[in-house]
C-alpha cells in the first residue's frame, strides 16, 4: 500500500483516537524513562535486519487506525526468535577490562563491557510467553547462555558462563484486571541488560506520539512471514538524535513484530529488533520449568519492598538501590533527559573506573561523554549521570541547570 501521511485534519483525528483508546491502556503507551546508566541503552534500542515487503497487501488503514490496532493487542501466548544487532558508531574496543582468557566469551554480567557487547555485533534470543505469569527469555551469547524464567510466582536468573543462578519468590499477586501488554520477565537484578521484545521497545517510542511527531503509514512489510503495517514516527524537532522510527504492526493481531530506529540524517537504521520466527500458539509448558544445574551457585533475592510498583522494578530508582528521589527528568517527548543528582554520585563510580568506558568516552567541558548515533550519556566531573536521545549540548544544559 502507498504512503499515508497525516494532514492537519488527520492529525486531529489521531489525537482524539489516541485519547479515547489509551484511557484503558495507559500501560501500553506509558514509558518510565530508565536511561540513567549505560545499561539502559541496551534496553532502549536494539537492532535487527530490515523487514521484507509484504506480498499480499493488507486493507488500507490510517495512522490512527494502526495505532488503535496496536493498542488493542492483548498479549496472550507466543514463542519466537528475536534477532538484534547494533550499528551505533561506537569505536572499536580492545578486550581490555575482560578477565584473562575471556576475550572470546561474554563479558561479566552488569559490567560496562557487557553493555558494549550488546551495543555491537549480533545477538539472538528465544522468547516464550504463556499468559501473564509464564515467560522465558534465553539470550544466546557467543559461548554461553543467559536465561530469565518466570513460572507463577517464581523467577529464575541463570548464566551458563559461570554456572550461577538467582531466585526471586514473588508475593501473591493482588487481584485485578489482566495486563493489556505482552508480559515481560524482569531483567537480571544484578544489572545485566537483557534482550526485550519488539513490543517493549515500541512502547518507549509510541509514548512520544503527540503533535510534535509526524505519523504516517508506509508500504506493508513482512516480518517472520506475517504481513504487517509499517507505522512511521518522525520527530518534528531538531533537538533529538532520532530521525525516524519504523514499527511493524501485525495486520491480524496488532502485535509489534519489529522496531527500527534511524538517526537524523542517516539513510539506514542504527537500531532495530525483530522476530525472525514467530508462533502465536501456546508454548510447551516444560519451557517454564527451571531447576539449577548440578554444581551451580544459587542466590536467593529478597523481595522488593513495594513489588507492585513498576517503578521499583523497572524504573530509574531500580538502578540506584531504589533512590528514586535522586533521579530527575527534564524536557519532554523526544528531548527528554534523565539525570541523577550529586547525592547519587556513587552510582557513577563503576562507570568512571571501567577501562572500557574510559576508552569509549571522550572528554568534554564538565565531564566525559559516551556518544552513540541515537543516545548520549554524560558523566559529570562530580559523578552525576545524564542521558537522552539528544545532542551533547542538551545533556550539558540539563547538567548546568541542576
Amino acid at each position: 500500500m502507498g504512503s499515508n501521511r497525516l494532514d492537519s485534519s488527520g492529525q486531529s483525528q489521531h489525537i482524539n483516537v489516541q485519547r479515547s483508546s489509551t484511557r484503558g491502556r495507559k500501560a501500553w503507551l506509558r514509558w518510565l524513562p530508565a536511561v540513567v546508566a549505560p545499561a539502559a541503552i541496551a534496553s532502549a534500542a536494539l537492532v535487527g535486519s530490515l523487514p521484507a515487503g509484504a506480498s499480499n497487501p493488507l486493507p488500507a488503514k490510517t495512522p490512527a487506525q494502526v495505532l488503535e490496532l496496536a493498542a488493542s493487542h492483548r498479549g496472550g501466548t507466543f514463542s519466537g526468535t528475536v534477532e538484534q544487532s547494533a550499528d551505533l558508531g561506537l569505536p572499536e574496543l580492545p578486550a581490555a577490562g575482560k578477565p584473562s582468557g575471556s576475550a572470546s566469551g561474554p563479558a561479566s554480567a552488569g559490567s560496562v563491557a557487557s553493555v558494549i557487547e550488546l551495543l555491537t555485533g549480533n545477538h539472538t534470543a528465544h522468547i516464550y510467553v504463556d499468559g501473564k505469569d509464564n515467560a522465558r527469555v534465553q539470550v544466546m551469547d557467543q559461548l554461553a547462555e543467559r536465561d530469565v524464567v518466570r513460572h507463577g510466582n517464581d523467577v529464575w536468573f541463570y548464566s551458563s558462563k559461570d554456572n550461577t543462578a538467582a531466585h526471586l519468590a514473588l508475593p501473591q499477586r493482588a487481584q485485578g484486571p489482566a495486563p493489556t501488554t505482552d508480559p515481560a520477565p524482569p531483567n537480571d537484578p544484578h544489572g545485566s541488560p537483557g534482550m526485550h521484545t519488539p513490543a517493549e521497545l515500541a512502547q518507549q517510542f509510541l509514548s512520544k506520539v503527540d503533535p510534535s511527531t509526524a505519523v504516517s503509514v508506509g508500504p506493508d512489510v513482512s516480518v517472520a512471514g506475517r504481513a504487517a503495517y509499517n507505522l512511521l514516527l518522525e520527530p518534528r524537532t531538531d533537538g533529538t538524535l532520532v530521525g525516524k522510527v519504523a514499527i511493524a504492526v501485525d495486520g491480524e493481531s496488532g502485535m509489534t513484530l519489529s522496531v527500527q530506529v534511524t538517526a537524523r540524517g542517516a539513510d539506514k537504521p542504527a537500531f532495530a529488533s525483530g522476530f525472525t520466527s514467530l508462533s502465536l500458539d501456546a508454548p510447551d509448558p516444560s519451557v517454564f520449568s527451571f531447576s539449577p544445574p548440578p554444581g551451580s551457585t544459587v542466590k536467593e533475592i529478597p523481595v522488593p519492598e513495594n513489588p507492585h510498583d513498576p517503578a521499583d522494578a523497572h524504573g530509574p530508582g531500580a538502578m540506584h538501590g531504589g533512590a528514586k528521589g535522586n533521579v530527575a527528568v527534564t524536557g519532554t517527548g523526544w528531548e527528554t533527559v534523565v539525570g541523577t543528582s550529586a547525592g547519587s554520585a556513587a552510582a557513577a563510580e563503576p562507570l568512571l573506573q571501567d577501562p572500557l568506558l574510559s576508552q569509549a568516552a571522550i572528554a568534554v567541558p564538565g565531564g566525559r561523554l559516551l556518544s552513540t548515533a541515537l543516545l548520549n550519556i554524560l558523566v559529570t566531573d562530580d559523578g552525576r549521570i545524564f542521558a537522552g536521545m539528544v545532542p551533547p549540548e542538551g545533556l550539558q544544559a540539563a547538567a548546568a541547570a541542576r
